[in-house]
């Protein structure tokens, strides 16, 4: 395997944590590799994936003390060619701290090739950072809140959703973004306070605790904001 563009940098995330990221193109000579270092870039990228950090931690998250967070030493993003690979429909997956994004993905987007990467990275980045409750939250809560931190960036593209659109509430991605905004909306840093509770289990419960409704009715009252779009 030939490794093309490999970037490294250090991020002092307090003076007795320092955080490192690397970024590999691993598909530096197919078109999708070629076009990633042409349009994208190591550089940039790795600048992504620092402002992304400090977005998601800093401003969404609201996780000001390390001992807020997860433990992350290194995170390292990869541009695989990924041909088969079914996670994020053949975009991009994470797994602990390492990003794969697909070089096919990157070559064959029609577009703005480098802000569609950078809201991927932002995407991406969620996962790195978020809990989980441990396994047990709904898989379309998780990729609502990695799409809702790329939408308050920024870089929601215009083919998502528009308010009030989608069938359920955890039906992931943008619609459950969407939706997480207006519960937002109803308490500010609600998306904060759900990720902190979200440490240590899950239930639907928490929507009560922290909005006094339950999630189906959020989500009543979010459609009938809306006119109930379809």
């Amino acid at each position: 395997m030939m490794l093309h563009g490999l970037c490294f940098l250090v991020l002092m995330v307090s003076t007795t944590h320092a955080l490192y990221f690397t970024v590999t193109n691993n598909a530096g000579t197919s078109p999708g590799g070629a076009a990633f270092r042409d349009k994208v870039g190591t550089a940039c990228s790795r600048r992504t994936l620092i402002s992304a950090t400090r977005f998601t931690l800093r401003c969404v998250f609201q996780q000001k003390n390390l001992t807020d967070r997860k433990h992350v030493d290194k995170i390292s993003l990869f541009v695989d060619d990924m041909d088969g690979v079914d996670d994020m429909d053949g975009v991009a997956y994470t797994s602990n701290d390492q990003i794969h994004l697909s070089a096919r993905y990157v070559g064959n987007y029609n577009g703005d090739v480098k802000t569609e990467v950078t809201g991927v990275l932002y995407h991406e980045m969620v996962h790195v950072w978020q809990w989980n409750g441990n396994g047990q939250a709904p898989g379309g809560l998780i990729e609502g809140i990695a799409d809702y931190v790329r939408l308050k960036a920024n870089y929601a593209p215009s083919h998502w959703v528009k308010p009030g659109q989608g069938q359920k509430w955890d039906q992931g991605y943008d619609v459950t973004a969407r939706f997480l905004d207006y519960c937002d909306s109803l308490k500010s840093g609600f998306v904060a306070q759900l990720n902190k509770l979200m440490r240590s289990g899950y239930s639907d419960q928490f929507f009560v605790q922290l909005l006094s409704k339950p999630v189906d009715q959020l989500w009543r009252d979010y459609k009938a904001k809306y006119g109930n779009i379809s």
